[in-house]
């Protein structure tokens, strides 16, 4: 798995707006990328459901949200309407993100892990362990101390 300090791996995805996002998309800004298991499960929907209802003080720090599984990209697109998601959701369906941040459980789906990504293009910090009614709220909490700090 990635540490805070290693540079962020080089990939491509399609969100569900149907662009392709690189890696290299995401230097310049600060970046959350928010790994969950399978889209529509309940520790899932409730991740992403908090993160929603805290994006737009993300939003107003700055900060690109992308969130990521292996689903496939129509089960993203519905995720996304469902819970009327304000970001972007990523379709991994290769599982090549996931292996590239070395988070891939044995069936191939992603460990629930969140990195955040500086505008250099670096780990600056990683939630181990994600509580996913508050998840929103601790990424925030967090982007703000990596802030004071800089």
């Amino acid at each position: 798995m990635l540490k805070v300090g290693d540079k962020l791996p080089e990939f491509e995805g399609v969100l569900t707006s149907g662009k392709n996002l690189s890696s290299k998309d995401l230097l310049g800004k600060w970046v959350v990328l928010f790994f969950f298991p399978k889209a529509f499960t309940p520790g899932c929907t409730n991740e992403v459901c908090s993160v929603n209802d805290n994006i737009e003080n993300l939003k107003k720090l700055g900060v690109e949200v992308f969130g990521i599984s292996k689903d496939k990209l129509s089960t993203q697109k519905r995720f996304k309407e469902k819970y009327d998601l304000k970001y972007e959701l990523i379709a991994d369906e290769s599982g090549d993100i996931i292996k590239k941040f070395g988070i891939s459980r044995k069936t191939g789906s992603a460990e629930r892990k969140t990195f955040i990504i500086d505008p250099e293009g670096k780990v600056a910090y990683i939630f181990e362990k994600v509580d996913v009614k508050n998840h929103g709220k601790e990424i925030e909490q967090v982007l703000l101390s990596l802030f004071d700090r800089k």
